[in-house]
């Protein structure tokens, strides 16, 4: 153990609780808008590397250096895929979902935009996009808090299951207490350092390699190791990831709470250009770490084994503070999301009947965090519950083929309804997981086919039901045009 990295990380989490104390003590009367969406007061920079952050979990750390150091520059089309998908979900989906979302009964939460986009009074959709939140969101947080136990196992010897328990109390408390703001500001700070790792360890390990330091020539790798299109599956399967993006709640929700479309522009061309170069130093890392490392029993260690070997403990553990940096800033925003939409969408309106008060609601939030929290340190200490990149791939799935088609065609297609809503939503997730289960042996990801199948259903459903309103078609209009439209009139709408 070097004690110089334990005092970095010790520093790091004391850094972390102290975003979550400020932000208690600042926002007492911020209410349930202040503590799930912070206000829809976020700067661009803050915004677009809270989105950033949040996204990239410790996979791009661990997992996806681990599938390249593993199987080559095949698996690099999910970092392909990831960024066009990232690039387009800025750029077309974010400036209407932030609109739409105020003209849509000022919706703090994505199952709350698409139960007000039709003006629906059936709380149907909230519940059941509830349920998929909370299951998926405790898959992915698992993967997390599982990076984390891997970090300091391999770093410190703490027993894995040990060390995940501390992981996510950290978590717990700063998200426990701050809520939206303090989770973005935490992974604001968590972005940076991200970035700054993953831009100084491969290119230091380059140096060391070209002085003849590598454990590993590069005629000595597999031979389609450097292929890029060796495999057709790995290609589509890698487009596939690149949807996930249009249906991830924890990123998108990122756009709802911006302060102006002004800070919008300037916030996607922030967040592109972090995404972008997070990805190239991610499949950088697993390639030269190859180089450098050699032949590793664990794969998924070959960033931590690179740095270690390249630095002194105080630079390593600064360094490895990333991947802290990378697995919190996840779970974090995972936790905010599913306790918002656990209270928001089903704690106020179905169990209290709309009597809750706006404390009632911070505190069933906040319980929420607690318990998904906690069932996520199970599964991650489940030996059988698979790897970090595992774990992260199915959560990913399911989001992206439930939520995904169903938000492009609320926010484009004007004839769009809420049974088609419904309809692939269910649909999205229900074929997601079959093919998990039963077709996972053909090599596709599962999120193709199931972002497939809710998307023509969500369109069948639509063209065989009833037509919207000529009030849900006026609030689309006045969105397409990009009017303001204020909330107040979009209250009383929703109470015809």
């Amino acid at each position: 153990m070097r004690i110089a990295e334990l005092i970095v990380f010790i520093a790091y989490f004391i850094f972390m609780i102290g975003i979550g104390v400020f932000f208690f003590l600042r926002s007492k009367s911020g209410g349930e808008k202040g503590y799930f969406l912070g206000g829809r007061q976020m700067g661009p920079w803050v915004s677009a590397l809270s989105a950033g952050a949040s996204d990239m979990s410790a996979w791009v750390l661990m997992g996806l250096p681990a599938s390249i150091y593993a199987a080559g520059l095949g698996q690099a089309w999910i970092a392909i895929g990831l960024g066009i998908g990232y690039a387009i979900s800025w750029l077309v989906q974010a400036p209407r979902l932030r609109r739409y979302s105020i003209a849509a009964n000022d919706s703090i939460t994505i199952p709350q935009f698409l139960t007000n986009r039709f003006l629906s009074k059936s709380k149907a959709l909230q519940v059941v996009c509830a349920i998929i939140f909370l299951v998926a969101y405790t898959v992915y947080a698992a993967s997390s808090i599982k990076a984390c136990g891997t970090l300091f196992n391999t770093v410190m010897g703490i027993d894995a299951t040990v060390a995940m328990y501390i992981a996510a109390v950290i978590i717990i408390c700063y998200t426990f207490l701050g809520g939206f703001s303090a989770v973005c500001w935490t992974d604001f700070f968590q972005g940076l350092l991200m970035l700054g790792a993953l831009l100084i360890a491969p290119i230091f390990a380059m140096g060391m390699i070209n002085a003849g330091q590598g454990a590993a020539s590069m005629e000595a790798l597999p031979e389609n190791y450097w292929n890029l299109f060796a495999n057709w599956k790995d290609i589509v399967s890698g487009f596939g990831w690149g949807l996930g993006y249009f249906g991830m709640p924890h990123i998108i929700i990122r756009f709802m709470s911006l302060r102006s479309d002004k800070d919008l522009k300037k916030s996607a061309k922030i967040g592109i250009s972090w995404t972008v170069l997070i990805l190239i130093f991610s499949v950088a890392s697993g390639v030269i770490g190859h180089l450098l490392m050699g032949e590793l029993a664990d794969s998924s260690t070959v960033f931590i084994q690179m740095v270690r070997k390249i630095f002194p403990g105080l630079i390593s553990g600064l360094l490895l503070s990333a991947i802290l940096a990378a697995a919190m800033s996840t779970a974090d925003s995972q936790l905010l999301a599913s306790a918002s939409a656990f209270a928001s969408d089903v704690y106020k309106p179905i169990i209290r009947k709309n009597k809750a008060s706006e404390q009632e609601m911070l505190w069933a939030g906040r319980y929420v965090v607690l318990a998904i929290a906690l069932i996520a340190v199970f599964i991650a200490a489940d030996p059988n519950s698979g790897t970090i990149m595992g774990l992260v791939e199915n959560a990913w799935g399911v989001f992206g083929a439930a939520f995904g088609p169903v938000l492009l065609l609320a926010l484009f297609w004007r004839r769009y309804n809420f049974q088609g809503a419904l309809a692939g939503i269910i649909t999205g997730a229900a074929v997601d997981i079959l093919w998990l289960i039963f077709l996972k042996g053909t090599g596709i990801y599962e999120i193709i086919p199931g972002f497939i199948a809710g998307l023509l259903v969500s369109v069948i459903v639509a063209k065989l039901t009833a037509a919207p309103s000529d009030e849900v078609t006026a609030i689309f209009d006045q969105v397409a045009a990009g009017e303001e439209i204020e909330v107040a009139a979009c209250e009383e709408a929703a109470a015809e």
